[in-house]
Order: C-alpha cells, then sequence, then structure tokens
C-alpha cells in the first residue's frame, strides 16, 4: 500500500477516533469501562444483557433496528448467510443479522474501541458464536476472496475517503453474484454548508458526503450493477423528529427510575445537538438517504 495513502490513513484513524470516542482518554477500554459501569447504574448485569438493553449503543444510524429490518427485506435475506458487515460500529446490524437472520457475521470497524465494545455486547447477548469483529480499514479487510456472499453497510461511506478503494475490496471479498446492500446518507440538492456537528462528523474533515449519482457511478464503476435503490430521507427525517423530541427532554424526565445507556455515552454531551441538526439539515435537502442493493456482475 502506498506511503501517501497509508500516512492519509493514520490521520483519518485519528479523527474518527476523536469523533466517536469524544469522552474517553486515548485509551480503547475506555469506551468498555464506561459503557459497562453505566449498565451497572441501570440495575443490569453488563455480562447478560439483551438486544433490546444493547439498542441504544449499538444502533447509531438512522432508524434504528426498523432501518436494518427493512434494509434486510429489500435484499431479501433468507437465512444462513456469510455477511461482512462494514463500518459495523459496536456491531447492533452485526447481532441483529445473526439473531433474527441466522447469518454468521463478520463485523470490520476501524475504531479500536467500537470493536472491543462490539466483542463484549456480542458475548454479552450470546450472540458471539455467530458474529465475530474486527479492527481494520475498509480498503484492506484480512479475509480471503470470494468469503463472503453478502456485504452490509449502514451508515459508514460518508466516513470514507477514498471508496473506490473500499468498492475494490467488497468486489475481492463478494462470490460471483453477491450483492451490496447499503443504508447510507448523501449530499443532498441545497448546497449550503452542513449544519454542523451531526453523528458522523464534527467538522467538514470527517464528513466524505457523495450525491447519489456519484455513488451510483462508483458502485457501476467498481463492477456492480443496481438492483434497486430507494430515496427514504422522508421516513428517516420522520425518525429524526420523534426522537429529538425525546433527547429534549429536560435531565430529570429523563432520569425518572433507571435509564439504560443511549448514544451520548459514545457522542457526548453534544449528541442532542448533533441529532437535531441532522433532523435540520435533512428537513433542509442538504442531506438525504438512500437504502440500495446492488450486485456484482459477471
Amino acid at each position: 500500500m502506498p506511503d501517501e495513502y497509508c500516512h492519509d490513513s493514520r490521520d483519518y484513524v485519528r479523527q474518527l477516533n476523536a469523533h466517536y470516542d469524544a469522552e474517553t482518554e486515548p485509551d480503547s477500554n475506555a469506551l468498555l469501562h464506561r459503557l459497562r459501569q453505566a449498565f451497572v447504574e441501570a440495575g443490569c448485569d453488563p455480562d447478560k444483557l439483551s438486544l433490546d438493553d444493547s439498542a441504544g449503543i449499538d444502533q447509531l444510524h438512522l432508524g434504528g433496528r426498523s432501518a436494518s429490518r427493512a434494509l434486510a427485506a429489500l435484499g431479501g435475506l433468507r437465512g444462513g448467510e456469510r455477511v461482512l458487515d462494514v463500518g459495523c460500529g459496536t456491531g447492533g446490524a452485526s447481532r441483529l443479522l445473526a439473531a433474527e437472520y441466522g447469518c454468521k457475521v463478520v463485523g470490520v470497524d476501524i475504531t479500536a474501541a467500537f470493536v472491543k465494545v462490539a466483542d463484549w455486547l456480542s458475548k454479552a447477548t450470546g450472540l458471539d458464536d455467530r458474529t465475530r469483529f474486527m479492527c481494520a480499514d475498509a480498503a484492506s479487510v484480512s479475509l480471503a476472496a470470494e468469503s463472503v456472499d453478502w456485504v452490509w453497510c449502514q451508515h459508514a461511506l460518508m466516513n470514507m475517503p477514498h471508496v473506490p478503494r473500499v468498492l475494490a475490496e467488497w468486489r475481492r471479498l463478494l462470490v460471483p453474484g453477491g450483492c451490496v446492500l447499503l443504508h447510507e446518507v448523501v449530499a443532498g440538492d441545497n448546497p449550503e454548508p452542513l449544519i454542523l456537528p451531526v453523528p458522523w462528523a464534527r467538522t467538514p474533515a470527517t464528513s466524505h458526503l457523495r450525491s447519489r449519482e456519484q455513488l451510483e457511478r462508483a458502485m457501476a464503476l467498481s463492477g456492480f450493477e443496481s438492483l434497486r435503490v430507494d430515496d427514504v430521507t422522508d421516513s428517516a427525517l420522520a425518525w429524526r423528529q420523534v426522537h429529538s423530541q425525546r433527547e429534549s427532554r429536560t435531565e430529570e424526565a429523563l432520569e425518572r427510575g433507571r435509564r439504560l445507556p443511549g448514544p451520548e455515552m459514545i457522542f457526548g454531551e453534544e449528541f442532542p445537538t448533533m441529532g437535531r441538526n441532522l433532523r435540520d439539515n435533512l428537513a433542509a435537502g442538504k442531506v438525504r438517504i438512500l437504502e440500495g442493493v446492488w450486485r456484482v456482475m459477471n
């Protein structure tokens, strides 16, 4: 791999770590310890959790579990497929696919703290026999060629500056006729600057939005044919509006009873602001949400 790319990659990792693990010291175990303690304080055994318990910290994309289920339905997953979950974060989609579809899932994320949390949550939910996680650049995954049936990616390409390299890696890893399932944030028609921060970026340096046309062109040039692409912005905006209202409740209301850990444990105190900004960017047409399925061309 070229030295220039390696240098860029190191800078990219530092930027993402600073964004996604904002509340920790430079220690990849700090997030894990903080989340375990938060479950203890909520009255839960951190080594015995349900998927409902962990949903607040492992469904970090618009639409939550409902969006993941819709994406699986779009692809027609039947169960038992070998799936690569790219940009898996703390592994929520990987566990959903394992639990509800019987898939064997490898999750890949470049943020080491997320991978450690994903390993813990899979053990705590009893799904570590069907999921495993790797800390790796999505453009260089240490799996054999033609070793996965599906590539799954939710809200991750907008953090990746070198998408053609990533797509080439997907093409290498997929079996002939294999498919990509993508749920992604893209640039909208409104050219005004984004209101920042948003859940994937505090500054323009970690936001790599592409238009729908640019994304579809990149997929085609990388050897993928589009089977179906839907714009799901309206439903994503409705979901975000509801959740922004919940996040705007007073602290007193939030503290009634025990509260399970939520995304603010990962993004920090700015998370309600990020959510409102995302809502406003969606409403203003600055970003849009796509879901689609692409197949490897013969």
